[in-house]
């Protein structure tokens, strides 16, 4: 089994991987990583959620000098969404290396984002119209940028933004590192590769497809802070005779296991911070029928082939098509049925549909004793097809936005990027999110009206960056 130490990343990454529970990287991963690091130009051809983030951005941490305040490494987005997905994966990677990046895209003030860039920005994580805007008023400056990552590449195809992608480029570098990450490869981003990278080494993860035709397929849509009663509810419901539930990290497989067991349910966990004879224990325990649950991370799970598992629950949206196949994979077997079912937060809906269309499959949502067969995730679901940067974002309803203020602001170390972090971690689509004030103790945001109540109580006692936010409704 590949580790993250075998790809020789330094001991401050390493440790960051440790902190968040990361076990072993994923095929895209495995292969980008070794290639980045001996400062070859990479064409990644991966689809969403294979994990292509950490595959670009630990070699770039590692090239990063945090003593030098210039902009050294550039990842520019389609979506402000993505923009704020890939700058917290970088900070968290970056922690131990004292590396903190700065996103800027389009909908926040932009002399706050100035601003950041002034103090000094290593990293930079952008969207396309925002960061040319800010080359434009000479507050980005890229002369000293030697890592470049285009990140969704087809979507800037879809979107409008080659144009822009190529102004951009032209103020880099020649002899500068560049990735480019691409779900699909038309002919209009082979030509951009063609003009922009230098002999790049192309990495293709296809995805599995799912060919177990007696597994039946579910989804439960559920809130980050109660899923864990949700998962209960469905055990409870179904029954298993034996069931396996997925979790991504060794931390919440811990966690889980004591939640479920606290509950009073049969249930043991597998991870890899486990001794190997506690692990032997708990297999055999399980192989014999005297365990009913096992919460387990996809790496301790390997090679576990038991045939009387009649139930697979995702509690973790597994990260790509293929950590789908290969869990749904350990049910229906040896001829008997078997049922999968995911639980997923309305902010991962995208990635669950991904997987359906990727893995060649059907994902039905669940209810209790009633199991309807709809069309398929991603042909109710159509991609928009828009600028999303610097234009006002549709709203449903009467159009109309209500005003929050959080507490915390500059004083507390906060960025536009962690409050609508946070605010679309509750489901709301990220570009609804509008008018973006950072203040000295405050911050000042509007979201669709009637959205506002529901994002005020999800967020209010959040925790970002060692903040709790508190959040309430401004009066009319």
């Amino acid at each position: 089994m590949t580790t993250f130490a075998d790809l020789r990343l330094s001991e401050p990454v390493l440790a960051a991987l440790r902190d968040v529970g990361y076990e072993a990287p994923s095929p895209i991963q495995e292969q980008a990583i070794p290639e980045l690091l001996t400062g070859r130009d990479v064409i990644g051809q991966a689809q969403t959620g294979t994990g292509k983030t950490a595959a670009f951005g630990l070699p770039m941490l590692e090239f990063v000098d945090p003593d030098d305040p210039e902009t050294q490494a550039l990842v520019l987005t389609p979506t402000r969404e993505l923009c704020i997905q890939v700058t917290q994966a970088l900070r968290t990677y970056g922690r131990h290396k004292r590396i903190d990046p700065v996103a800027v895209f389009g909908g926040a003030p932009i002399r706050t984002q100035q601003a950041q860039l002034n103090q000094g920005a290593q990293v930079v994580v952008g969207t396309v119209g925002r960061v040319l805007d800010l080359i434009s008023r000479r507050s980005l400056m890229l002369q000293a940028c030697r890592y470049v990552v285009l990140d969704e590449a087809d979507e800037m195809l879809d979107l409008g933004f080659l144009e822009d992608v190529e102004k951009i480029l032209s103020y880099t570098p020649g002899g500068r590192q560049s990735a480019l990450f691409s779900a699909t490869m038309p002919a209009e981003i082979r030509a951009l590769a063609a003009r922009h990278l230098y002999d790049p080494v192309t990495i293709k993860v296809k995805a599995a497809t799912l060919t177990i035709d007696t597994v039946e397929q579910f989804f439960v849509e559920t809130r980050a802070n109660a899923k864990a009663d949700t998962l209960a509810r469905v055990l409870e419901a179904e029954r298993p005779e034996q069931a396996i539930v997925f979790v991504r990290t060794k931390i919440r497989c811990e966690q889980l296991y004591r939640t479920l067991r606290d509950r009073g349910m049969n249930v043991k966990a597998l991870h890899g911070d486990m001794s190997q004879g506690a692990r032997d224990g708990v297999m055999i325990s399980f192989k014999d029928e005297r365990v009913k649950i096992l919460v387990a991370t996809d790496v301790a799970a390997r090679g576990l082939d038991i045939s009387t598992v009649t139930h697979i629950v995702n509690f973790d949206i597994p990260t790509s098509p293929d950590v789908y196949v290969h869990r749904v994979g350990r049910t229906g077997r040896v001829g008997r049925s078997g049922r999968a079912i995911t639980l997923v937060e309305p902010r991962q809906m995208r990635a669950l549909a991904a997987i359906e269309q990727h893995a060649n499959t059907h994902i039905a949502p669940w209810a209790e004793g009633a199991h309807v067969a709809p069309a398929k995730l991603h042909e109710r679901r159509p991609r928009r097809h828009r600028k999303p940067h610097d234009e006002a974002a549709p709203v449903d309803g009467d159009g109309s936005f209500r005003k929050l203020i959080a507490s915390g602001g500059r004083a507390a170390g906060l960025a536009e990027s962690d409050v609508i972090g946070a605010v679309a971690a509750t489901g709301l689509d990220g570009e609804a999110i509008r008018n973006v004030q950072l203040l000295e103790r405050f911050v000042l945001f509007e979201v669709p009206s009637g959205d506002a109540a529901r994002v005020a109580d999800s967020v209010d006692g959040t925790e970002v960056r060692g903040h709790t936010l508190r959040l309430e409704l401004a009066k009319a």
